[in-house]
């Protein structure tokens, strides 16, 4: 296969299912879904063939391929990938294919469910692989319709109102993106298209202030997309009334939408980014504490994981603040290890609402007799989020130590409280599994499935190799970052 066609086919193979899906009637429904899981399995496994294809020593982008769209107005079809990019695809996809496994429970409307749910999973895809800017805010606009829809039709009691925040808030916030990159299209004599790579050396020779105004804006748009405080309030209220599926590719997949568009943003506009990075961590301090205070106040699971996100993707943030290479490899990292545990975690509390709720005297200490798969599960879940050595989430919080006391020395320790607080809940929640239960409330419940079971070992199995070997991962973004962090030295 040519290099030009390599990243193209990749976004047939979602809408392949879509149609093959589309063609079977609505009443197959183990078919549509052994044709989706299919479909999901295919990309995760393209996206492994191209990580074995891809040279991580090349700072550059590579298997790049150019199309012009519409030349009156600069737009081009442009495909490429780097470290960090293939990085996003690989969890992309890999979550994708655990929402799939964990829609067992849809009953209602099936087709229609899985048709969007590939649609999502290819437009989301379409995000990491565009390097026009026009065609990059196309994907990112598209994807919003199928994932409202899921939302909407398929959420819980609260559904609408999650629908309604959810198409409310980043709508308001892409509109931020389109006016900071048509200011930017004016601003720079001469520019004619809306290809990343020119856009960035075209950004990097306006004036600072000019710079600043403009990332501002990227700031506000991907900001909200990311859910960082304060701009997160669409959030956990779209997690907690999203099925749990949809809920995985929100926190797990949209999340990361956010931090990859402000990570092209900074390399564009890397005065911006220098100039505001003692406001920046500031607002990401904020975040990580904000975030895991209202967690521990929670008391339903899926609403813990939901602000529990919200500090998770402050450090990511913080971590990008730092403007170094330490600090930058662990933002990316905790992209990682945050979107396998809170899929890991979703996927339970999927299992939790549809089994342990509604039954008169089921509590968290009941389930732990009744469910002991799901107990034990749930317990190496909760450790794998706090991010304990031997996880994903040690290696990513490591690199942003590193990299917040080279940028600022020992205030870096005000991440000590975040951590605190953290811990505090996750035991809390460890502790209501282990107490023994009134005997009267042990009643008879289904334990988690071989297959729930099998998806939530294989994402915290992925965790702790992560945490336990980290280099693949490391020497695949190593080259990007490096870059990036060169135009902040």
């Amino acid at each position: 296969m040519e290099a030009a066609s390599l990243l193209r086919s990749l976004l047939f193979i979602p809408l392949a299912g879509v149609l093959l899906i589309g063609l079977l009637p609505g009443r197959r429904m183990a078919l549509v879904r052994g044709i989706a899981l299919a479909t999901t399995s295919a990309s995760l496994g393209y996206v492994i063939w191209l990580y074995s294809q891809f040279d991580p020593n090349f700072a550059g982008v590579q298997f790049y391929q150019s199309h012009t769209w519409n030349p009156r107005l600069g737009s081009a079809f442009v495909l490429a990938i780097d470290g960090i990019s293939l990085i996003m695809l690989l969890l992309a996809s890999l979550l994708g294919l655990v929402a799939v496994l964990a829609s067992s429970g849809i009953r209602q409307r099936v087709k229609a469910y899985y048709m969007l749910l590939l649609i999502a999973q290819g437009l989301m895809l379409g995000v990491f692989l565009a390097r026009d800017w026009s065609m990059f805010y196309a994907f990112w606009q598209l994807s919003l319709i199928p994932l409202f829809f899921l939302i909407r039709h398929w959420g819980g009691a609260d559904r609408h109102r999650a629908a309604f925040n959810f198409a409310l808030y980043p709508l308001a916030g892409s509109l931020f993106i389109l006016l900071a990159l048509l200011m930017l299209y004016d601003m720079v004599p001469g520019q004619t298209v809306f290809e990343m790579t020119l856009m960035r050396e075209s950004g990097r020779e306006l004036p600072e202030s000019m710079q600043i105004w403009l990332f501002l804006c990227f700031l506000v748009g991907f900001g909200v997309t990311m859910a960082i405080f304060p701009l997160h309030g669409w959030a956990p209220l779209a997690q907690t009334g999203a099925a749990g599926p949809v809920a995985i590719l929100l926190a797990g997949v949209v999340f990361k939408m956010g931090t990859y568009g402000l990570i092209r943003a900074a390399s564009m506009l890397p005065e911006a980014m220098a100039a505001l990075q003692g406001p920046l961590s500031v607002l990401a301090l904020a975040g990580l504490i904000y975030g895991a205070v209202l967690a521990w106040n929670q008391r339903t699971f899926k609403a813990m994981i939901a602000y529990a996100s919200v500090s998770s993707m402050a450090l990511a943030l913080l971590g990008l603040t730092t403007l170094n290479n330490a600090g930058i490899t662990g933002a990316v990292l905790q992209l990682v290890a945050h979107g396998l545990v809170v899929g890991a975690l979703f996927l339970l509390a999927e299992w939790l609402e549809g089994h342990g709720r509604g039954r008169p005297g089921v509590d968290e200490a009941a389930l732990m007799r009744a469910m002991p798969r799901f107990a034990v599960v749930t317990v190496l879940a909760l450790f794998t989020a706090i991010g304990l050595p031997g996880t994903a989430g040690f290696i990513a919080l490591l690199h942003v130590l590193i990299g917040g006391f080279q940028a600022w020395g020992g205030w870096i320790a005000l991440l000590s409280l975040t951590l605190l607080i953290s811990a505090s809940y996750v035991l809390r929640s460890v502790g209501r599994l282990l107490a023994p239960p009134p005997a009267s409330r042990a009643g008879s419940l289904p334990d988690l499935t071989l297959t729930g079971l099998a998806t939530a070992v294989a994402l915290i199995g992925a965790s702790l190799l992560i945490g336990l070997y980290p280099t693949p991962l490391l020497e695949l973004m190593g080259s990007s970052v490096r870059r990036l962090a060169q135009l902040f030295a």
